[in-house]
């Protein structure tokens, strides 16, 4: 069936190149994506599939299915952009890519006859909004045997003629908002009088800056001021920070904002103030199938994907994490035609991300998706292997 996935794509270059083109000129923030919605609902509804649109609940999320029985394999479409630089994550890079593995599995069912389910689901939210996370929340993966995508990285990373990674670890991380609450004063008349919540804020800084004297080495502690006062003499009585914890598991990840946390507690006692945490979206490791990603590799050209890398050619946190500990996932990366200094969220990305040969590499990865889906779906030993690995792999992610 790799003949008629591959021909299948090429005769839709057409709609996936308008479809990633339109993604990339109108970029749209997390939840805001009502352009890159609309759009592929209406190229899907033109290609005759049955689409769902503001799937879920979500406003900017999609759902189009194709088949019966048997398996299903799911494929994520992100389109959100960052502010201010656009796609500079190449999100629609990621959406053309699962759409051509969509069309291509679809294809393939259709020609065959045989039972299985193909999902294209648009994924809203990527960049700190947890699109992911509400969509599993919702249902929107359950049952599913196996979730695919793939994401851009800076080639200039990848000696030719390498393309691509399969196996990609990303971290978890536990995201949370830290509020001090002390006490105002005039800080010439009666500085005795007020409870400086900036102090305990630095205290806090300093604390965790030693604290990452005693962090592995793949673990990352990240944080920006909030708030931290208005007016030199007043005494800041409310001030916030925002920090990221990341791990290489959503446990170590847990434990390690705990040590964190502790330094909050420290500086607030010592400062005599309050402290209370508002926790945003965390997101888990990237579990990734070795099965799938050796599939993956498989069904590349030749020599052109690596199974697994250990030089951070993409490294950072993805709600897909949270999606391979409910089914197993696949979250490969390959590289487009970046320079150095012009690695993800920089607006030399943005601007590679837009171009045809990106794009290209886009539909390539889009190919290998839809055979790797194919095989999880008619090989029935592949599949009982993957879910295999995939529950051994959740009691090790649980230590």
């Amino acid at each position: 069936m790799t003949g008629v996935i591959h021909g299948e794509i090429d005769a839709r270059h057409a709609e996936i190149s308008n479809l990633n083109r339109h993604i990339h000129s109108n970029p749209e923030l997390a939840y805001e994506e009502y352009k890159a919605h609309d759009a592929f609902v209406t190229h899907l509804r033109y290609l005759n599939f049955e689409v769902t649109p503001k799937a879920y609940g979500l406003e900017t999320s999609f759902v189009a299915e194709y088949g019966t029985g048997g398996r299903l394999v799911i494929y994520n479409a992100e389109y959100d952009a960052l502010p201010g630089i656009g796609h500079a994550c190449g999100h629609n890079l990621i959406a053309s890519a699962s759409f051509a593995a969509f069309l291509g599995l679809a294809a393939a069912l259709k020609k065959s006859g045989k039972p299985g389910r193909v999902r294209l689901l648009g994924t809203p939210a990527e960049e700190g909004g947890g699109g992911k996370l509400k969509l599993l929340e919702a249902g929107a993966y359950k049952g599913a045997d196996a979730s695919l995508m793939v994401h851009p990285g800076p080639g200039h990373k990848l000696p030719a003629p390498l393309r691509g990674v399969a196996f990609v670890r990303m971290l978890a991380n536990v995201k949370m908002r830290a509020y001090f609450t002390g006490k105002e004063a005039h800080a010439a008349i009666a500085p005795w009088d007020g409870v400086n919540a900036l102090d305990a804020v630095c205290l806090s800084y300093n604390a965790i800056s030693m604290l990452r004297q005693q962090m592995k080495p793949h673990e990352r502690i990240h944080g920006v001021f909030r708030s931290a006062g208005d007016r030199p003499n007043v005494t800041p009585a409310n001030c916030c920070v925002e920090y990221y914890v990341r791990s290489d598991t959503r446990a170590n990840a847990q434990r390690l904002w705990e040590r964190v946390e502790k330094c909050f507690e420290g500086a607030a006692i010592a400062t005599g103030c309050s402290v209370r945490y508002e926790p945003l979206n965390s997101y888990a490791d990237v579990r990734s199938s070795g099965p799938l990603c050796r599939a993956y590799v498989e069904a590349m050209p030749a020599g052109t994907v690596l199974y697994d890398e250990t030089v951070g050619f993409l490294a950072g946190s993805t709600d897909m994490g949270d999606v391979t500990y409910a089914c197993p996932g696949f979250h490969g990366a390959f590289g487009i035609d970046s320079k150095d200094g012009a690695a993800n969220h920089t607006k030399g990305f943005t601007a590679v991300a837009g171009t045809q040969d990106a794009l290209e590499r886009a539909i390539e990865c889009g190919k290998g998706m839809a055979v790797v889906g194919w095989k999880v779906l008619t090989d029935d030993a592949f599949a009982a292997d993957m879910k295999k690995a995939w529950e051994l792999d959740m009691i090790e992610a649980a230590k």
